[in-house]
């Protein structure tokens, strides 16, 4: 196969429609081997699963429901795959809820805990946990922190065909020395919810873990570098919340033979889509369709 590289900036001036929300969709429950709950909801085009699978891994202060996620879900379903979004059990969001009712456990997450649980779904969807379909291909959806947890994962496996990273970090470690010693002082780091206007709290477990495991598991840097699979780069121009910046030391340190990269000028860290779900927008179908590409030319 011919690798397709690009690292283009997009202006974007297309008419688009809505898809049709006709879908099968069908909710899951996995407990994984702490006997915590992962709440699934798959997408498929029809009453029998293709075994295209995509996971969608949402980030930080994310959850499966989160704005895009059940029109991203549609979108590929609609397109031959079969959608798996999930929650992470420590993401504070309680089953198939759209809010953050779990703060307790939001506060106990870490990120070996999200890389563990995302190998479990892995693994349980090889052995035909969704109605005894086994996947022929699988691949990674990762938005924001979400696609940090990909990378990390696919580092430690040799089954995943390939990866695309939306508007992905390229370091964890996103606190200073002040910050960390006030948060051992404290007990935990307090970050605003500002679309809730919650305060969710962080617990030491995540420092430790940022620390214990930066320089292996959780490095990013070594775990792009050494991937194999293609991957793609889709991020906002504008984004605040993960600067470009952190994009391009992505595609640096990937591979260049299999990673695309594009950059779509004049938005931001959610391709300006919102929570609540109130319609699509431009920028958002055109990342949606390019991602669609890549996946079909490393699928089929």
């Amino acid at each position: 196969m011919v690798a397709i590289i690009s690292y283009i900036i997009i202006n974007i001036d297309f008419s688009f429609s809505y898809i049709h929300i006709s879908n099968m969709r069908k909710n899951y429950k996995l407990i994984t081997n702490d006997k915590e709950e992962i709440n699934i909801t798959i997408y498929s085009a029809t009453n029998g699963l293709s075994n295209k699978f995509l996971f969608f891994v949402h980030g930080f202060k994310g959850f499966k429901d989160w704005g895009f996620g059940p029109y991203l879900g549609e979108y590929f379903a609609q397109n031959g795959f079969t959608s798996i979004l999930f929650n992470f059990s420590h993401n504070g969001v309680n089953g198939n809820s759209i809010e953050f009712t779990e703060l307790e456990k939001f506060s106990k997450n870490t990120f070996s805990r999200e890389i563990n649980e995302l190998n479990q779904l892995i693994n349980a969807a090889k052995n035909g946990f969704f109605d005894g379909v086994i996947p022929d291909k699988i691949g990674l959806i990762g938005h924001s922190r979400g696609g940090a947890i990909s990378l990390l994962t696919a580092y430690q496996r040799d089954d995943l065909n390939s990866i695309a990273l939306w508007a992905s970090v390229s370091n964890l470690d996103r606190y200073s020395e002040r910050q960390k010693e006030a948060w051992r002082k404290k007990g935990v780091f307090e970050v605003l919810n500002h679309r809730t206007k919650q305060v969710m709290s962080l617990g030491i477990c995540l420092l430790d873990d940022l620390v214990t495991n930066k320089n292996s598991s959780l490095n990013i840097k070594k775990a792009i570098n050494s991937l194999k699979i293609p991957i793609f780069i889709g991020h906002g121009e504008q984004d605040l919340a993960v600067k470009i910046e952190e994009a391009e030391e992505l595609y640096n340190w990937s591979n260049k033979e299999t990673t695309e990269f594009l950059e779509i000028s004049s938005t931001g860290h959610t391709f300006d889509m919102v929570h609540p779900h109130v319609k699509t927008n431009e920028k958002f179908e055109y990342l949606l369709s390019r991602t669609l590409l890549f996946f079909k030319r490393n699928f089929y």
